[in-house]
């Protein structure tokens, strides 16, 4: 099974960067385009086709398989399993494509024509709902269906605009979806979780292809229509992944399930004291300014390639060790991977002692997931 699902990689790289390049030259021709202004280092519009490009390099695969699906009767058993594997969950994944492509629809929409924050919010959380409420994809069951709920979709939506909050320099989002996208898959496949490594392998494929071009310096940008699509598809995979070995009883490997928090813990950080830093000066966390991590690092003087790439490896740092959570023996092993986390972390905080502009130079984003963007 590993050999195909890493082929669907292949596919989905060859189709983001096809349809990134067809974007480049498209997307300028309809007006479609991010404009310079505050916050923003480019002086000429860039395209903002991206998002288009990722999804249907992840989407036209997924519907591709499952359509495969039902007329391949292969004589192999091992084969014939698989495809009755894909039937089985065809429901789900065709559930979690129409959610997507509204969550890219929301983002388009956004991208050419600013929505109101909480409007935008209130769709995000709309569409997640459907997905965890009518198709039953939820975490922590344990704790009873209602709490599952509130805190799946609480979830779903934190990862989405995580992702949304990094789009602030070129490559950084992005870039960053593609290390924990690959720390998910290499878990995914080390535990037998098929269904979801075939769907991270396709977004790392689509994240690797749309790199080509967007990696510092860009010549394409994605949008919101990318960064949500990147955010919720993490969000739903990390929450449909058990991060259980299998024949692992919950109660012998409980700490496998802070693996999608250590994969995502700079995202999340970084979510997490933006908007803390918005409250505690009377903002919106809402209100864009350039208080990310990725800005004070190159306020301490990186160059903006630089910062991105110190991005990448801190967040493989946290990834790689959390790829061991499933199969560690040991409370003190699991102990030792916790305390390496919260010392990355530790070391990030250090890095973002640096005084932070006066509140009187940040400006309000039209919404809660606009990128945060100093290009």
């Amino acid at each position: 099974m590993i050999a195909p699902i890493l082929c669907l990689c292949g596919v989905s790289f060859i189709l983001s960067w096809l349809f990134t390049a067809a974007m480049k030259r498209i997307a300028p021709r309809v007006g479609f385009v991010d404009k310079p202004g505050h916050r923003k280092i480019h002086v000429q519009p860039k395209p903002l086709g991206g998002g288009v490009a990722i999804f249907w390099a992840y989407a036209l695969p997924v519907a591709g398989v499952l359509v495969a699906s039902w007329f391949i009767h292969p004589q192999r058993s091992d084969w014939a399993a698989s495809v009755g594997g894909i039937k089985l969950r065809s429901s789900l994944a065709w559930a979690i494509l129409g959610c997507t492509l509204f969550m890219h629809v929301l983002g388009l929409i956004d991208d050419k024509k600013a929505l109101g924050p909480y409007l935008k919010l209130a769709a995000q959380l709309a569409i997640t709902a459907v997905l965890v409420v009518g198709f039953k994809l939820r975490i922590l069951t344990a704790l009873g269906p209602v709490a599952s709920v509130v805190l799946s979709i609480l979830w779903i939506t934190a990862i989405t605009n995580a992702f949304n909050f990094l789009d602030n320099m070129d490559g950084l989002s992005a870039g960053v979806a593609a290390v924990c996208t690959a720390a998910f898959l290499v878990t995914a496949l080390s535990i037998g979780q098929w269904f979801v490594a075939a769907n991270l392998s396709l977004l790392l494929g689509t994240l690797l292809g749309f790199l080509c071009f967007n990696f510092s310096p860009a010549t394409i940008f994605m949008g919101d229509s990318g960064s949500l699509i990147i955010g919720f598809l993490l969000g739903v995979l990390t929450v449909r992944t058990t991060f259980l070995p299998t024949g692992t009883q919950l109660a012998a490997g409980w700490y496998s399930l802070f693996a999608p928090i250590i994969v995502l813990a700079l995202p999340l950080y970084d979510l997490i004291v933006v908007s803390i830093i918005r409250l505690s000066r009377g903002k919106s966390p809402f209100v864009g300014d350039t208080n990310h991590f990725s800005h004070r690092l190159v306020a301490r003087g990186m160059s903006r390639r630089t910062a991105v790439l110190c991005i990448y490896l801190v967040t493989a740092a946290t990834a790689i060790s959390a790829m061991l959570l499933p199969h560690v023996q040991s409370t003190f092993a699991v102990m030792l991977i916790l305390i390496q986390t919260l010392l990355v972390l530790g070391v990030v905080a250090l890095l973002e002692q640096h005084s932070l502009p006066m509140p009187a130079q940040t400006t309000t984003s039209p919404s809660p997931i606009a990128p945060q963007a100093d290009r």
